[in-house]
């Protein structure tokens, strides 16, 4: 299985921790970015991600090397989910292991901050009243916590 997917199946965390096992690591982190049922004070009803599949599997592969190499760590895959998703329905999983913890969360960090900017994925949420809107991506240099 390759380390970045882009896919429409739900996305199974304990298969992406087995494919960056690794017996010398230490550290291994899990994130989960899951649907909420809000943003920006708005009731969110559902999100619909959608994606350029093939640069997005690039773009995803390129991140996860750069992660590799800024931070040494031993093995690093990300899933990105595409359709449409519900609340608390996983939309990205990102899984590293590493000989040391600080290095795992830093890793994992700069993935996500990363996939924000980078990635090739769109998403429109559908809000409870019926309306629905394309969400803006953070601006590169700028983390999608909203601090640079």
């Amino acid at each position: 299985m390759p380390r970045a997917q882009i896919t429409t199946d739900a996305i199974d965390p304990q298969a992406l921790l087995a494919r960056v096992g690794d017996p010398s690591s230490g550290a291994v982190i899990l994130f989960l970015g899951v649907v909420r049922n809000h943003n920006e004070g708005r009731r969110v009803e559902a999100m619909r991600y959608d994606a350029y599949d093939e640069m997005a599997r690039g773009t995803l592969d390129e991140i996860l090397a750069e992660a590799e190499d800024r931070y040494g760590v031993g093995h690093l895959a990300a899933v990105h989910r595409v359709g449409e998703l519900g609340i608390g329905d996983v939309s990205v999983a990102i899984a590293v292991s590493s000989v040391h913890r600080a290095d795992a969360y830093e890793a994992s960090r700069y993935v996500i901050e990363e996939i924000k900017v980078r990635l090739p994925v769109w998403k429109k949420e559908r809000f409870e009243d019926g309306t629905s809107e394309w969400v803006a991506g953070p601006k590169p240099g700028v983390s999608a916590e909203g601090g640079a």
